[in-house]
């Protein structure tokens, strides 16, 4: 049986939409446990293919994928490169446009 915290997490994390990111600390501070990002990280870990998460849609705080090259980088750049998402030339992702901010209104539904 899964923890409130997990069934709470993949629900955040499976509606975030195309094209929007999450930080592993929002998306653990959502679910219910605000230090809990390391454990965001090992849900995805565990859990992605299983309940086809949008595990390509969490990032770190800083706007930067923390997969290293050639460990699932490029791939997860790919994705959200293909769903418009925009990286600068220090490949970081500007959370002022691409974080996910109608989490709340989005969820409830």
């Amino acid at each position: 049986m899964l923890t409130r915290f997990t069934q709470n997490a993949l629900k955040i994390i499976s509606n975030i939409p195309k094209g929007k990111v999450l930080t592993y600390g929002w998306a653990a501070a959502l679910a219910g446990k605000p230090n809990g990002a390391r454990q965001i990280s090992r849900l995805l870990h565990s859990m992605s293919k299983k309940h086809d998460l949008p595990w390509h849609r969490i990032v770190n705080s800083k706007g930067k994928i923390s997969l290293r090259p050639t460990q699932g980088y490029e791939l997860q750049k790919a994705l959200l490169e293909s769903e418009g998402v925009k990286f600068s030339k220090t490949d970081t992702i500007d959370l002022k446009i691409y974080l996910w901010r109608n989490f709340v209104s989005e969820t409830e539904q």
